[in-house]
């Protein structure tokens, strides 16, 4: 049976030390030492500092040694079509060629809509009735001897972007610096700002330094929106000071 699904992130792997390999990145440009040299010279002295004037500088090539893994499920199709134009990455994404949604595809009920009960009736009942437009496909398909994938990578055409999917995906610090800057920022959908905001929480948690100012791009700056900006600079500056440092 069909239900509602939810957000979950999870931090699956990431760059051992990941400051301290943005530093020893940095250092080897400029130093005449041997790599073990620099390896243990790195290892006796807190790096933050560095790493910190290197953030500053906005030398970024080195921050892309440093790469994180998450685990994401509990998201649309809609939301992943957004994630997946993040080119600078890799993705790994449920398929609903292979996986049968017969016992029921999980979904994702946009805010606006779930607060209204009419609404959410009215969502879930079309929901209900993809599940059965799938199902019979399905049925009918075995019947003409598709079976599998086969029937599978047909009737998914009946199922709407509110599917759950389910997605690893792997970004260098860079890239998710990037990334959060568009779209932690309050145009960006709804639902893609709710999974960057829970993978800032995660990689500030293990790479305090680098992430230090990651966020939408007017916490440290004016905003790049220009002429579209939601004009409430104050109160995401207030936010992010509050809940994310």
């Amino acid at each position: 049976m069909s239900r509602e699904a939810k957000l979950k992130v999870i931090l699956l792997k990431y760059t051992p030390g990941p400051e301290e390999t943005v530093a020893m990145a940095a250092r080897l440009c400029y130093s005449p030492a041997q790599i073990e040299q620099l390896r243990e010279r790195i290892k006796a002295k807190d790096q933050r500092s560095f790493v910190k004037r290197l953030m500053k500088m906005g030398h970024m090539s080195p921050i892309e040694h440093a790469s994180f893994t998450f685990a994401i499920e509990g998201i649309s199709r809609a939301c992943s079509h957004q994630l997946v134009r993040h080119r600078l990455a890799s993705y790994s994404q449920q398929s609903q060629r292979y996986v049968s949604e017969e016992s029921g595809f999980d979904y994702i009920i946009p805010p606006s809509i779930r607060e209204d009960k009419e609404l959410k009736r009215y969502f879930e009942r079309f929901m209900a009735s993809a599940q059965k437009a799938y199902n019979h496909i399905v049925r009918k398909l075995n019947e003409r001897g598709l079976t599998g994938e086969a029937a599978n990578q047909d009737a998914r055409f009946v199922l709407p972007n509110a599917s759950e999917t389910k997605i690893m995906v792997t970004m260098n610090a860079r890239e998710l610096l990037h990334f959060f800057r568009q779209r932690c920022c309050l145009r960006a959908q709804w639902e893609i700002r709710a999974m960057a905001e829970e993978m800032l929480r995660l990689v500030k948690e293990v790479a305090p330094v680098i992430f230090e100012k990651a966020g939408p791009g007017c916490i440290s700056g004016p905003c790049p929106e220009g002429e579209y900006t939601c004009g409430r600079i104050k109160e995401v500056r207030k936010r992010y000071k509050e809940e994310f440092r």
